[in-house]
């Protein structure tokens, strides 16, 4: 029998060195491995390298590393709904390689099916393609490091030839994702909208620490109900259903406002 639970979150993330790159599931704060970060911030570590659709907010999720400075690098497509985060970028604290949603999601999808690149029409055309977007700034705000030129060939579509894009595809040292349900094999089910990114984040890393709110038997959870089988799943750990989630952006409609009543009088 394959048993891959572990006792903690600190006790699974604990040979997570400096200097590590990870991949960690989130899509805005919803599927945020709260737990396994909160214990890697309580660790110390640092200098790390996190690919990841966005980096959390200044006090939630990713944000508490980065509140930290324990983030060296990101790669992500969206990083608007965090001050630190642009503050530490325009003064040349932090490194970005920012990337196509679609693009990064296959960029990590790839790399945990052993393909090493692929060619897309997104970003054709523009500075994902022909290079010069800051990375880096010095702390003059002039550029320290640009993206690099990528290799364009033509490809016949249907008759049509198209420009592509190579990316090369992503794998990392670890990564760190949030499962609704899992089993002691590593068998994972996601819940909504934390099924974006934590499936993807998992196959990248060459070690996969899952947090479940929920630990099942092995053969609990339906075949056809497994999201990531357990063979790209290393680690596990249970957190409980009452872990807290938080809201990114609250929007509530409003009530519809009280028509005053009509009548008609008669002559």
């Amino acid at each position: 029998m394959i048993d891959k639970q572990w006792s903690s979150a600190a006790e699974a993330v604990a040979d997570i060195q400096d200097g590590a790159s990870l991949a960690v599931g989130g899509f805005g704060l919803s599927g945020n491995p709260i737990a396994l970060i909160e214990a890697l911030l309580a660790q110390g570590t640092t200098d790390l390298s996190i690919v990841s659709n966005n980096c959390g907010v200044d006090d939630w999720g990713l944000g508490i590393l980065l509140n930290a400075q324990r983030i060296r690098k990101m790669t992500s497509s969206y990083v608007g709904e965090n001050k630190e985060f642009e503050r530490q970028f325009l003064s040349g604290e932090l490194e970005l390689e920012l990337t196509p949603q679609g693009t990064l999601a296959e960029k990590l999808r790839a790399g945990g099916s052993g393909v090493a690149a692929f060619f897309t029409q997104t970003g054709v055309g523009t500075q994902v393609a022909e290079g010069g977007l800051p990375r880096r700034y010095n702390a003059d705000g002039s550029i320290a490091v640009a993206s690099p030129v990528k290799e364009v060939r033509p490809f016949d579509v249907g008759g049509v030839q198209k420009d592509f894009v190579l990316e090369e595809a992503i794998t990392t040292d670890f990564a760190l994702v949030h499962a609704a349900v899992g089993d002691r094999h590593g068998n994972l089910v996601f819940n909504k909208a934390a099924r974006n990114f934590n499936p993807l984040a998992a196959m990248a890393g060459r070690v996969c620490i899952a947090q479940v709110e929920r630990l099942v038997e092995p053969g609990e959870i339906d075949p056809d109900s497994v999201h990531l089988p357990g063979v790209f799943v290393h680690r596990i750990i249970e957190v409980g259903t009452d872990i807290e989630k938080r809201i990114e952006r609250r929007t509530v409609s409003q009530p519809a406002a009280s028509q005053p009543a009509t009548t008609t009088e008669g002559a």
